[in-house]
């Protein structure tokens, strides 16, 4: 039989069947029956190959960047959602359209200029600040890259620059496109405008029940409780374990006489400063040859002396002021040179250094001891915690016989009620709220890690969930909203009849004075407002939606209801200036590479593995 299906295959019926097998198969979808896929590759761009690995370690590059933002690495669902997938895939495919037109162009990059790339790249500098060989290495292996690799990588960047410097370097922003966004940026108006108050209008009536609860109806989503988790928590760390020891004092003792060879503190010295006029310095010179007080000269000159605090020498910054300082007497002073002029550094404290005695330096022994065990109590300890709650014991029960003080709080999803723990370090907050709001009511509840070397414990007591509220128990936030509701639209009318009186060609005072009140006369301000003269950004908006005869009413940002008048224009004259335009040559520049490098990559063509591309995904990301 396999005989004669050989002998058909060969011949000429055979072959012409064969091919419209492999057409057909082809035809529905198995991509890499023909083309040049291979297994390892997760897309084609033009001639060049993005492979399995480097997507990869673009992929995990951008993840970790996600990761620092959102403060935790996202999923492989999450990583969907926010596109990251596809945009290191687009900027993998760009990055090869370039590479390709650079080698077209027969750019290059000399050894030399690697070389060079490579001793000048923070990245590999050591403590000198200069390249360490060493740092090279291991900046290497973290990123997964082989010598080879790294400097082709840096090769067809350097490539890539050439060709978008060439190309777009010398882009420059037209001189009639300067005036015009100089003139929208730094044209100025000002106006007349009165403010009006809830004290200009009559106040709206009482509300009455039925409209209180209909209210309430309407606006229940903004009456009702969020969802609350009763807890008691229980953190075991070193600090914690350590505040429940009791250190004697002879091992306090014989701990002081073993370091304190080791316990020598600076000399610091409470400094103050003042910069002086030549005038100044010349009477402050005379003071001191005299021996006048600091204190008395500072008075005489009218000055209010900088307080730099109490500082050890090696805590400034400023070499001659911390030579100056530790050169002068307590009480003394001494004037040195400074950018704006002379300087006058008075000490006016000094405290002493080297070793503390015994008593000065026992808390804080005690302290340390107290970590050395509890640091070496620790891993016992948490044994015995697990044990116990493997047990089902009370939370309670467990903090009372280590002597570990006992959390309570109502926490929501927020978390911002764990302030109850103490030194809870911020990025534990979201940690432990996802925790508790993830267990179930009477299950046993894992322990969270905390940052550092400690673990959190919690019991789950209760679940109040978010409801919505009734009228009895709100009645006064309910009542207070509407009438708030009732004064804005009051205040809303008011000023829109204003604005008709003023199409009528009413005079803005005669208008403010019906809700007596005098107008006021801003300061110039632009588009953009000017927080100073009380005319915000959206004032400013709406002043300039109008030609220079503008006229109408705005609610500014802190909710004030303003009418206003346009009483001056000032044309912004001429182009931006040198740095402004540049930085908007530099954004036209790259507005103009984004669309070149889309066009290019879209001319070469994009082709994907999505086999491919989808292991690599569902194998090196969190699920």
């Amino acid at each position: 039989m396999l005989d004669s299906l050989r002998g058909f295959a060969k011949s000429w019926p055979g072959k012409i069947m064969g091919a419209f097998l492999l057409v057909g198969v082809a035809g529905f979808g198995i991509n890499n029956v023909i083309t040049d896929l291979g297994t390892n590759t997760v897309a084609r761009v033009g001639d060049e190959e993005i492979n399995s690995r480097e997507f990869l370690r673009a992929y995990q590059g951008q993840i970790n960047r996600v990761a620092q933002q959102i403060g935790s690495v996202p999923t492989a669902e999450e990583a969907v959602s926010l596109g990251i997938p596809g945009a290191v895939l687009q900027n993998l495919a760009q990055d090869a359209a370039l590479n390709q037109m650079a080698n077209r162009f027969g750019l290059g990059v000399s050894e030399e200029k690697l070389s060079e790339l490579l001793r000048e790249d923070p990245s590999f500098h050591g403590t000198l600040g200069t390249f360490d060989p060493s740092a090279f290495t291991q900046v290497l292996q973290m990123s997964g890259l082989t010598e080879s690799e790294y400097f082709e990588d840096q090769a067809d960047a350097a490539r890539r620059q050439q060709l978008v410097l060439s190309l777009f370097g010398d882009t420059k922003l037209p001189s009639t496109a300067s005036s015009l966004v100089n003139r929208y940026a730094s044209d100025q108006r000002t106006v007349d405008y009165f403010v009006l108050t809830e004290n200009n209008i009559p106040p709206p009536p009482a509300p009455t029940e039925e409209e209180l609860a209909a209210y309430l109806s309407e606006h229940q989503s903004e009456f009702r409780t969020v969802e609350t988790r009763n807890v008691q928590m229980l953190r075991l760390s070193p600090a914690e374990l350590a505040a429940t020891k009791t250190i004697p004092e002879d091992a306090i003792a014989a701990e002081y006489e073993r370091t304190k060879a080791n316990l020598s503190r600076p000399e610091r010295r409470t400094i103050q400063q003042v910069v002086l006029t030549p005038d100044q310095a010349a009477a402050f010179e005379a003071g001191l040859a005299a021996g006048t007080p600091f204190e008395t000269l500072v008075a005489d000159a009218g000055l209010v002396p900088t307080e730099l605090g109490t500082l050890a020498q090696a805590d400034i910054q400023d070499a001659s002021l911390a030579n100056a300082a530790f050169d002068v007497l307590q009480g003394g002073f001494v004037l040195i040179d400074g950018v704006a002029g002379k300087r006058a550094i008075h000490v006016s404290a000094i405290e002493p250094g080297g070793a503390p005695s015994l008593e000065e330096a026992r808390d804080q022994i005690a302290q340390n001891l107290a970590l050395a065990e509890a640091r070496n109590e620790l891993a016992e300890v948490q044994d015995q915690v697990e044990e116990l709650r493997a047990a089902f014991r009370p939370l309670p029960e467990i903090a009372e016989r280590f002597g570990l003080p006992i959390y309570e709080a109502d926490v929501t999803a927020a978390g911002n009620e764990l302030t109850v723990i103490p030194d809870l370090a911020a990025e534990d907050v979201p940690r432990v709220s996802q925790a508790i709001f993830r267990a179930s009511e009477g299950q046993l509840t894992p322990s969270v890690q905390l940052a550092g070397n400690g673990n959190l414990y919690f019991d789950l007591n209760r679940i109040d969930p978010a409801r919505d509220q009734t009228l009895d128990e709100v009645r006064e936030q309910v009542a207070q909203a509407l009438t708030t509701e009732r004064t804005n639209d009051a205040l809303q009318a008011a000023a829109e009849n204003a604005v008709a009186r003023l199409d009528r060609g009413e005079a803005l005072a005669d208008i403010a004075a019906s809700f007596s009140l005098f107008p006021q006369l801003s300061q110039p301000f632009t588009r953009f407002g000017n927080e100073e003269g009380g005319i915000d950004s959206s004032v400013a908006s709406a002043v300039f939606a109008g030609g220079p005869d503008h006229h109408g009413q705005a609610v500014s940002q802190t909710g004030e209801f303003i009418v206003f008048d346009v009483v001056d224009v000032t044309i912004a004259e001429g182009n931006l200036t040198e740095q402004a335009n540049a930085g908007l040559e530099n954004e036209v520049r790259v507005g103009l590479y984004g669309e070149f490098v889309a066009a290019v990559r879209d001319e070469v063509g994009l082709r994907t593995n999505q086999q491919a591309l989808q292991q690599v995904l569902s194998l090196n990301t969190p699920q």
